[in-house]
C-alpha cells in the first residue's frame, strides 16, 4: 500500500512534535534564609544522655538576616568539601545553599557554579518535623551546634558535626550530618531523648523542598518521586492534590529536575509514607518523608538513620552512590534500550576520544551499520517502486474516475513485478524503538549539559544558535540566532525526499514535500546533540539510499 510512507512519516512527524523542546533557564544564587528571633540553650532532661556544651561565642564570618524582622540574625556554618560547598543555617538546622564545585549555572567559564537550592526556597531543605505538631517549636526551632567555628573542611576523611534542640518541656532533638569528601551523599541520623513527663507518639518527618519545574512543557519528568517496592513512582505537579501521599516499601524520595536531585534515603528498609505538598503560587514543592509512628516513653532514647543525596543524575555517580539511585534516571518505554546506549556514548567519549559530539557522531554510524541490511531492503523496495511509477501514473489517469477498477490494476502491477510496497516500510518500523531510545537518551544525559562539540556549538543540549541577535524571531526560543546545525538537517531531509518516490496522490506529494520545512522549525529550538545525531543519521541514509539506488537501476 503506497500510503503506508506517508502514514509512517506523519506518525514520525506526531512523535517528534511532543518532544517540543523547554527552554534551559538558570537559576541564581538563594537569598539569605529566614531567621527567628531567638537562639535556644541546650537543656539536657535528668535520664537524657548529656549533649556537647555550647561553643564559646564567636564572631561568625557570615550571618543570615530575616528581610521581615529587622535586627535579627542567625549563625551558619559552611561545609566545604572537593565536590561542593553546603551551608548550614541554625534556624532548622537546614541545608540553605548547596553549591557543585564541577557544574556551573551557564556554559561560559566564568559563571557561577551550579546552586541547587533555588531562590524561591527561602527556608532552606532538610527541615525535621512531626505530623501532629505534638512538639510545639519545631517550626521555628534554632539550634545549637558543637561545631566551635563556622567552617567545617571535610578533604581526605569523613567530618561530622552535630546540631541541638530542646522544646520547653524537654524533648531533645540531635540532628548528626557526615560528610565525605569523595561522594555527594551525607549520612544524617536524628537522636530523640524524651526528658519531659509524657510518652512521646509521633511520626517522625523529614523533609526535602525545593522549586518545581520553571517551564510545565518538559520532555523529561521533573518534580516528585519515590523508589517504592524497588519500583521508581512519579508524580506529576498536577496530579498532587488528588494523589498526594506515596505509600510502601520506600528506599528513597525527593525532587528531582532535568539534571540533578535532592532526595532523603532510608538506611532501613521498612514500610513508610510520602507526603506532597505544592504550592503552585510560589512554585514551591515539599516532600515530607514520615517515619513510621514509634512511641517514646519519658527517659527513652531511640536514633533514626538516613542519608540524603543532592547532586548530579549522572549513572556512573549514582551507581557508586548505592541505595539504587541510578533508578532515578528513567527513560520511560525505551529505558532498556537507551541505557546502553548511554553507556556507550560515555565509553566513546571516555576511551576513544574525549568529546561527545564525535561519541554521537561514532554511535550514530554504528546503529546505521547494524540496520543497513534493513536499510538496504527498504531502500531497494523504494527503488523498485520508483521504476514503476510511470506504470502507476498511466493506470491512474485511465481510471481516474474509477477508484476501485484503479486499485485493482495498481495491485496487479505490484503482482506481476513482484514488489511488496509495504516492504519499504517495515525495515523502517523495526529501526524506530533505538531511534527514539538514543533520541531520548541525548535529551535527557547530563553528559551532554555544556558540552563543547565544535565552533559555534559550545553546549550540546542547548540549542545551536551562530551569532547572537538582540531582537526576538518568531517561534524561536532565546538565544536568538542563527540555526546552522538545523538549517543543514532541514536540507538534507529535504533532499532525502527528493530521492524516494513520491506518491501518487498530487495532495500527499505536497504533505510529503512540506515535512523537511515542518521538521526543520520543529527542531529550532531542540538541543544541539540532537539536532546533530539527526543530520549525520539523515547523511548515512541518504548515502545508502544513494548507493542502493544506484546500484539498483
Amino acid at each position: 500500500m503506497e500510503q503506508g510512507r506517508l502514514f509512517l512519516a506523519i506518525a514520525l512527524s506526531f512523535l517528534v512534535f511532543i518532544a517540543w523542546e523547554f527552554l534551559f533557564v538558570d537559576k541564581q544564587a538563594p537569598p539569605p534564609l529566614v531567621p527567628s528571633e531567638k537562639a535556644v540553650e541546650t537543656i539536657v532532661g535528668e535520664n537524657a544522655s548529656p549533649a556537647p556544651e555550647e561553643s564559646p561565642a564567636s564572631e561568625p564570618a557570615e550571618i543570615l538576616e530575616r528581610p521581615s524582622t529587622p535586627g535579627v540574625f542567625f549563625k551558619a556554618i559552611d561545609i566545604v568539601t572537593p565536590l561542593y560547598t553546603a551551608r548550614i543555617s541554625e534556624k532548622g538546622a537546614a541545608i540553605v545553599s548547596f553549591v557543585l564545585n564541577d557544574y556551573r549555572q551557564g556554559v561560559d567559564a566564568n559563571s557561577p557554579k551550579k546552586e541547587l537550592i533555588s531562590e524561591n526556597n527561602s527556608s532552606g531543605t532538610l527541615l525535621l518535623g512531626f505530623t501532629n505538631k505534638a512538639v510545639p517549636g519545631i517550626a521555628d526551632a534554632v539550634f545549637t551546634t558543637d561545631l566551635s567555628g563556622d567552617a567545617l573542611a571535610v578533604t581526605d576523611a569523613s567530618r561530622s558535626v552535630s546540631f541541638f534542640w530542646r522544646s520547653d518541656e524537654g524533648i531533645l532533638i540531635e540532628k548528626r550530618l557526615s560528610f565525605y569528601p569523595d561522594t555527594y551523599k551525607i549520612k544524617m541520623e536524628v537522636i530523640l531523648t524524651n526528658a519531659s513527663t509524657r510518652a512521646l507518639e509521633e511520626d517522625l518527618t523529614v523533609s526535602m523542598m525545593n522549586s518545581g519545574p520553571d517551564d510545565k512543557r518538559q520532555f523529561l519528568f521533573e518534580g516528585p518521586f519515590a523508589l517504592v517496592d524497588n519500583k521508581l513512582q512519579e508524580v506529576n505537579l498536577k496530579d498532587i492534590d488528588k494523589n498526594n501521599t506515596i505509600s510502601g516499601n520506600i528506599e528513597w524520595a525527593g525532587i528531582g529536575d532535568h539534571y540533578f536531585m535532592s532526595v532523603i534515603i532510608s538506611e532501613i528498609s521498612s514500610s513508610a509514607k510520602v507526603f506532597l505538598n505544592y504550592k503552585k503560587d510560589v512554585n514551591l514543592l515539599k516532600v515530607d518523608y514520615i517515619q513510621p509512628e514509634s512511641k517514646l516513653s519519658p527517659g527513652a532514647k531511640r536514633q533514626f538513620d538516613f542519608a540524603v543525596y543532592l547532586g548530579p543524575k549522572r549513572m556512573s555517580v549514582l551507581k557508586s552512590t548505592g541505595s539504587n539511585l541510578e533508578k532515578a534516571i528513567d527513560f520511560g518505554f525505551f529505558d532498556i534500550i537507551a541505557k546502553p546506549c548511554l553507556w556507550l556514548m560515555n565509553f566513546v567519549h571516555d576511551h576513544l576520544i574525549a568529546n561527545y559530539g564525535i561519541a554521537i557522531i561514532l554511535l550514530t554510524i554504528l546503529f546505521k551499520i547494524i540496520f543497513w541490511p534493513l536499510g538496504t531492503k527498504s531502500y531497494k523496495s523504494m527503488a523498485e517502486m520508483k521504476r514503476l511509477q510511470p506504470l502507476m501514473n498511466e493506470i491512474r489517469q485511465k481510471h481516474k474516475n474509477d477508484k476501485k477498477k484503479m486499485n485493482e490494476e495498481i495491485m496487479g502491477l505490484y503482482r506481476t513485478y513482484k514488489v511488496n510496497p509495504m516492504s519499504g516500510c517495515l525495515p523502517m518500523l523495526v529501526q524506530i524503538p533505538v531511534f527514539f531510545a538514543f533520541y531520548r537518551m541525548l535529551y535527557g544525559a547530563i553528559e551532554l549539559r555544556h558540552a563543547p562539540f565544535w565552533g559555534w556549538i559550545n553546549d550540546l543540549s542547548a540549542p545551536d544558535r551562530l551569532f547572537s541577535f538582540n531582537f526576538s524571531i518568531p517561534l524561536m526560543t532565546p538565544p536568538y540566532g542563527i540555526p546552522v546545525l538545523t538549517i543543514i538537517m532541514g536540507a538534507t531531509m529535504f533532499l532525502q525526499q527528493k530521492l524516494s518516490p513520491p506518491p501518487g496522490d498530487p495532495s500527499q506529494a505536497k504533505i510529503m514535500m512540506m515535512l523537511p520545512l515542518i521538521f526543520t522549525f520543529i527542531f529550532i529550538n531542540f538541543p544541539a546533540g540532537l539536532v546533530l545525531y539527526w543530520l549525520v543519521n539523515n547523511v548515512l541514509s541518504i548515502s545508502q539510499q544513494y548507493y542502493i539506488t544506484r546500484k539498483n537501476a
